[in-house]
C-alpha cells in the first residue's frame, strides 16, 4: 500500500501523453541526450518485451538487434528525459514477458502483426503527420509575414 503522501507526489509526475501500447508492439522511444552543452534527441526503436507497471515508476523494456547482437534498454516511461513514445506496429503475443526472444535467432524472433489494432495505430500516425504538417505550414506563413514586415521597416 502506497502512503497518501507518496501518491500525491506521484500524481504530479505522471505524464498524460503516453500512447497505449502492449507487449509485442514495435515502438520508438525518443530520449533527450546531453551532448556536451547541446541537447539532442536519440531514437531507440525496438520490440516491447516487458512492461512494469507502478504509477510514476512505470517502465518498459525494449529490445532490438544491432549488427546481429541483441540490445535491450529499460526506459522509465514518466521520466522527463523521455521526449515521446511512438507506436510503430502492433504485435499479437500470448505472453506478458517475451524474454524467450533472447535465445531465438532469425525468423524465430518475428512477432505476428495484430491487424485489428494496427488500423487504429495507422490512423493515429496519419493524424499526427497531418497535424505536424499543418503546424509547419502555419509557422512558415508566420515567418513569411514577419519577414515581410521587417523588410518593409528596413526600407523606411
Amino acid at each position: 500500500m502506497i502512503a497518501p503522501l507518496m501518491q500525491l507526489i506521484e500524481t504530479g509526475t505522471v505524464k498524460n501523453d503516453i500512447p497505449e501500447f502492449q507487449v509485442g508492439d514495435r515502438i520508438e522511444v525518443h530520449q533527450r541526450i546531453l551532448d556536451g552543452a547541446k541537447e539532442r534527441t536519440q531514437v531507440f526503436e525496438g520490440d516491447v518485451i516487458g512492461l512494469n507497471h507502478g504509477g510514476a515508476r512505470e517502465s518498459v523494456t525494449v529490445r532490438r538487434l544491432v549488427q546481429g547482437e541483441g540490445v535491450e534498454r529499460i526506459f522509465p516511461i514518466h521520466s522527463p528525459r523521455i521526449a515521446k513514445i511512438v507506436v510503430i506496429k502492433a504485435g499479437m503475443v500470448r505472453r506478458a514477458k517475451l524474454y524467450y526472444l533472447r535465445d531465438r535467432v532469425g525468423k524465430a524472433t518475428k512477432i505476428k502483426d495484430d491487424v485489428k489494432r494496427q488500423s487504429k495505430i495507422d490512423q493515429d500516425l496519419k493524424s499526427a503527420a497531418e497535424a505536424a504538417a499543418k503546424s509547419a505550414r502555419e509557422a512558415a506563413e508566420a515567418a513569411k509575414a514577419t519577414g515581410g514586415e521587417s523588410k518593409s521597416a528596413a526600407k523606411k
